[in-house]
């Protein structure tokens, strides 16, 4: 198919609107072929040099998933030290994991060791089989949204403490901790523009060279 219609258009628009960074999960299971469909995703991400370097991780144990709160709790609490007044009270008031609630736990990592792809595009740029990785995270994500699953994106981790409670081969790079579970509710706006974090900016930046 190589047409699409102005209704699958604006539903594709629509699903990008709805995508957001989900932290207050319900605590539900999810359906392991519901998981599946969107791990199935990543198979349709472009990758440089088709070198699919993604590597995911399914955090399962309670041993494993104690630790990774654990390394966010310290890493959160060290965070909070970089911000002062009215700004650090509002640091302390954002939820910015859900991995408590969340019945599903991903560590997306890079293989920087790869060699399939041979090497094609990253001689110049070996970033670029990391951006790969985020493009294949994108493609889940709306995947998760159009099938009204949530997705939170722990970024406040430390990866070179995660890399070890994980046994993580070298060569590897923590790209994404995923969080994937029913959200508590759907909103347009999202929550760090709720709180007074932060707003969208009115207009995109671009500029002529």
């Amino acid at each position: 198919m190589d047409t699409f219609t102005d209704a699958f258009r604006a539903g594709l628009h629509d699903l990008m609107r709805w995508r957001r960074d989900v932290r207050q999960f319900r605590t539900d299971p999810v359906d392991e072929a519901l998981l599946r469909q969107c791990l199935d995703t990543f198979s349709l991400a472009p990758s440089v040099g088709l070198s699919e370097p993604w590597r995911i991780l399914r955090v399962t144990s309670p041993e494993a998933r104690a630790k990774a709160i654990s390394n966010f709790e310290d890493s959160n609490a060290q965070a909070l030290t970089g911000y002062g007044g009215d700004q650090a009270k509002l640091y302390a008031s954002l939820k910015l994991s859900g991995m408590k609630e969340a019945p599903q736990h991903l560590a997306v990592y890079c293989d920087d060791t790869t060699e399939k792809g041979a090497g094609l595009g990253v001689a110049s740029m070996p970033e670029m089989r990391r951006y790969s990785v985020v493009g294949a995270i994108t493609l889940m994500w709306l995947t998760a949204r159009s099938l009204g699953l949530g997705v939170g994106w722990v970024s406040v981790l430390d990866p070179t403490r995660l890399n070890a409670d994980l046994d993580v081969p070298e060569g590897w790079s923590l790209v994404a901790y995923l969080c994937i579970g029913w959200p508590q509710q759907n909103t347009l706006t999202p929550e760090l523009e709720t709180k007074g974090w932060e707003v969208r900016a009115p207009d995109l930046h671009i500029e002529n060279r």
